[in-house]
């Protein structure tokens, strides 16, 4: 690892739609922490070591890695940090790319001064941050790669993300969502695993904060936020906040009513709970243990997916024959009933013609 260096990335992990990209730029402002794009991989990647890791082990000592030695996290601590120090150590070419980018695009955020990769040469960087809202469903395994990180769960109100997901298209990008219903089990699903790791691993390493109070106490939350990394208060880290940015600007009279979304009550009861009691969570050893066993199941169905999908194509297709053997039995049954069916209709006509014809 770079000497000088921490292998203490900074996740910032909730709902989409929540406030990360924001505060992932205001922590990019610090003189010691390198702002960094959505990565999306690293999640998957983690899955992917344990495959790997089962796989050169799973003959015990008659294995490449067992007869080494090589034991779990050290193996997972050695694509860790190659992967802390691949980042760091292009941090000059991520503000090169940023500066391009900026400049080809009239409009864009980071020509803002409030949105710099870095604002002195002479700053350190010494770590990084991460936005990427997926990664509230990988927690377990990003820890395995990272065992120094900590998470940042930013956590807004349900009703107002689910506005957000709703008109997220607006912004140029995809649609996050087709409804309410939807939106409402994204913003569940999220929220809960971030919940459940923070019950895990502790406040210590799952810290939980308020959009509310990042946008309406500014200063003294991201105060409290810069205490929890042990990285001193830089005034810069608010700057960010001045602007808005990759904003689906609900309008204001807009008011999703979705009948069938029947998870509403329970996000807003959840929503009530994280936000009102704000006491530390010690660590649980037994919820850890959950986590860890459905990480496992995780990398157990991916191992498997190829199977999995080769099954089931070979069930389609012999459905698909069975189907068309049932089609053909049914027709060949049925062909008497259609002569008989024709030779009806040839004798109604033939009565009919004769009642109209004229008489001889």
């Amino acid at each position: 690892m770079l000497r000088g260096f921490m292998n203490k990335p900074i996740f910032i992990v909730g709902s989409p739609r929540s406030g990360t990209s924001i505060l992932t730029w205001c922590l990019g402002q610090h003189s010691n922490i390198l702002v960094q794009e959505e990565s999306d991989w690293l999640g998957r990647f983690a899955l992917d070591v344990e495959a790997a890791y089962q796989s050169g082990t799973h003959r015990g000592e008659r294995s490449q890695l067992g007869s080494l030695g090589v034991q779990r996290p050290e193996f997972f601590n050695c694509f860790g940090d190659a992967i802390n120090n691949l980042i760091l150590q292009h941090r000059y070419e991520r503000r090169r790319i940023a500066l391009e980018e900026a400049t080809a695009t009239p409009a864009s955020n980071l020509r803002l001064p409030a949105f710099q990769t870095e604002r002195s040469d002479s700053d350190p960087k010494g770590r990084w941050v991460d936005g990427t809202p997926e990664y509230s469903l990988y927690i377990c395994g990003l820890r395995k790669l990272f065992p120094g990180a900590v998470f940042i769960h930013l956590l807004r109100d349900v009703k107002s993300v689910v506005r957000s997901m709703l008109k997220f298209k607006q912004t140029g990008g995809p649609a996050l969502v087709e409804n309410e219903q939807q939106a409402y089990d994204y913003w569940l699903r999220t929220v809960r695993a971030c919940f459940k790791a923070e019950r895990a691993y502790g406040s210590r390493v799952v810290y939980r904060m308020l959009y509310c109070d990042l946008v309406g106490d500014s200063a003294r939350t991201l105060r409290l936020l810069l205490d929890f990394l042990q990285e001193p208060y830089e005034p810069a880290c608010l700057e960010p906040l001045q602007h808005r940015i990759n904003s689906s600007n609900v309008p204001p009279d807009f008011t999703p009513v979705d009948p069938q979304t029947g998870q509403e009550v329970e996000a807003r009861q959840l929503e009530a709970e994280l936000m009102n009691d704000r006491t530390p969570v010690p660590p649980s050893g037994a919820i850890a243990a959950e986590l860890e066993a459905e990480f496992e199941k995780r990398v157990h169905h991916n191992q498997n997916v190829n199977k999995y999908h080769r099954s089931a194509l070979r069930k389609i297709a012999a459905l698909e024959k069975q189907l068309e053997q049932l089609r053909c039995e049914s027709q060949g049954r049925l062909k008497p009933w259609q002569r008989w069916m024709h030779r009806r209709q040839h004798l109604s006509k033939s009565v009919r013609s004769e009642r109209i014809s004229p008489q001889e």
